[in-house]
C-alpha cells in the first residue's frame, strides 16, 4: 500500500490551492483529468475553466468529471462553451428528477482530484469554487488538499483515467486516446499510499485506515472534520485510544451549514466527551477539512468526511502520508486554526445545556438514521 519517493506539499484552503492547479494546468503538454464534486460558475471556476480551454486548444486532452447533484447548477450553455473549445466533460449520476428521492442518490462522487500529465497529482476536498464567496460566513473556506509527485502519482492517474472510462462507457461514448501511462519517478523522502472509496472493492479501504491509525497511536490523534458523524466502530476507536492515553482531539465545524448534520453531530458529544475526547468547534468561518494527524508521522487529507455518506456511499479519495515533516506541518496548520477560531466544548457546560438541545439533536440523528436506513446501513450507527 505504502509508496515511497513522493514529496507532498501542503496545500491550505483555496488561496494556496487554485494558483498551484493553474500553473500545473498551464504547464500541461499531454493529459489533464479534473474530478470535482462541485465546480461552480464563479470568479475561481470561470478561471481554471480559461486554463482548461486553453490547454485543450493547445492540443492537450483534457477531461473533467463533475457530480450531477454537487454541479447541478452550471448551465447548458456554460457546459456547452468549454466543451466547443475542446474539453470533454462527464456528468457523474446526472440530476433528473430533483425532488425524487431514490437510493442511487445518495451515491455521489465526492472527490476531488486532478492528474496532470501522469506526473503530478492533487488530491483533497477543495471543490473548484470561489473561496471567499462564503455567505453568512468568514472567509475564505478553511479547508486542505496536497499537491504530490514522486512515484505514487501514476497510481493516482491510472485510478482518475479508470473512473473516467468507466462513466464515459455508461454514457455510451467512446473513449478517444488513450491515457498517458507516464514512467515512475521518485522525488522526495514521503512515504504515501492513496486510498479510494467505491461500491465495489474497496468499500471501507479509507476507514480501515483511520480505525488502524487510530488502534496503533500512542500519543496523539488529531482529526479535523467538516462533517462529523462516525459509526459504531470509529467511535469505539477514539474512546479506546483515550482510554489508554491518548491525548483524542477533534476539530468540528461550530457554524451552522447544514443543518440537519450540524445537530445530528452533537448527538455524540456527550458519549466522547465523558470518555476523555476532547472537542473543539471552529467558529472563525466554514470549516470544509477532512483532515488528521496522528503521532506526528502519520497524516491523511482527503475528501473523506467521517460520516455515513462518505464512508459508506459515496466515491472518494485520500492521500495516507508517512511523514515527519509533512505530519508537522500539517499539526501546526491544525494548532494555528484552533487558536483562530476553536471553541472548546467542556464536558460540564455540556452537560447543563437546555433539554430542547438535547432533543433537537435526538431529532437530527434520528433522521440520519433513517436515512442510512433507506440504503441498509441504519444498524452500523
Amino acid at each position: 500500500m505504502w509508496v515511497s519517493g513522493n514529496q507532498v506539499d501542503l496545500l491550505e484552503s483555496g488561496t494556496a490551492y487554485f494558483p498551484a492547479l493553474r500553473m500545473a494546468i498551464d504547464a500541461a503538454r499531454h493529459e489533464v483529468y479534473m474530478q470535482t464534486y462541485i465546480y461552480a460558475d464563479d470568479v475561481t471556476g470561470r478561471d481554471i475553466m480559461q486554463a482548461l480551454m486553453a490547454a485543450a486548444q493547445r492540443g492537450v486532452s483534457v477531461r473533467v468529471l463533475v457530480d450531477g447533484f454537487g454541479s447541478r447548477d452550471l448551465s447548458a450553455a456554460w457546459v456547452a462553451e468549454i466543451r466547443q473549445a475542446g474539453v470533454e466533460w462527464l456528468v457523474f449520476r446526472p440530476e433528473r428528477l430533483r425532488f425524487a428521492l431514490r437510493r442511487y442518490r445518495l451515491r455521489r462522487m465526492h472527490r476531488k482530484i486532478v492528474s496532470v500529465d501522469g506526473a503530478i497529482a492533487f488530491v483533497g476536498g477543495i471543490n473548484v469554487i470561489d473561496d471567499m464567496d462564503t455567505p453568512n460566513q468568514i472567509p475564505p473556506r478553511y479547508d486542505y488538499a496536497v499537491r504530490v509527485r514522486g512515484a505514487v502519482v501514476v497510481q493516482i492517474a491510472r485510478d482518475v483515467a479508470r473512473l473516467w472510462s468507466m462513466v464515459a462507457w455508461m454514457h455510451g461514448q467512446a473513449v478517444h486516446g488513450r491515457h498517458l501511462d507516464a514512467p515512475v519517478v521518485r522525488i522526495g523522502q514521503d512515504n504515501v499510499a492513496y486510498l479510494v472509496r467505491d461500491n465495489f472493492r474497496h468499500r471501507r479501504d479509507i476507514e480501515e485506515a483511520y480505525l488502524s491509525a487510530i488502534a496503533n497511536a500512542t500519543e496523539q490523534v488529531l482529526i479535523a472534520n467538516a462533517y462529523f458523524l462516525p459509526g459504531v466502530r470509529f467511535r469505539h476507536a477514539l474512546i479506546a485510544a483515550a482510554g489508554r492515553g491518548v491525548r483524542v482531539v477533534l476539530l468540528l465545524q461550530g457554524r451552522v451549514e447544514y443543518r440537519l448534520l450540524h445537530y445530528a453531530t452533537r448527538a455524540w458529544y456527550d458519549e466522547l466527551l465523558a470518555a476523555g475526547v476532547e472537542i473543539c468547534e471552529y467558529h472563525h468561518g466554514f470549516l470544509h477539512a477532512k483532515v488528521a494527524v496522528i503521532d506526528g508521522h502519520w497524516a491523511t487529507v482527503g475528501s473523506s468526511n467521517i460520516d455515513p455518506f462518505s464512508l459508506l456511499l459515496a466515491r472518494e479519495a485520500n492521500v495516507l502520508v508517512s511523514s515527519a515533516r509533512f505530519a508537522g506541518e500539517l499539526h501546526q496548520s491544525l494548532q494555528a486554526a484552533i487558536a483562530r477560531g476553536g471553541c472548546w466544548v467542556l464536558a460540564d457546560s455540556w452537560r447543563k445545556r437546555p433539554w430542547y438541545q438535547r432533543a433537537l439533536s435526538d431529532l437530527a440523528m434520528f433522521f440520519v438514521r433513517s436515512l442510512m436506513g433507506l440504503v441498509g446501513y441504519a444498524q452500523k450507527w
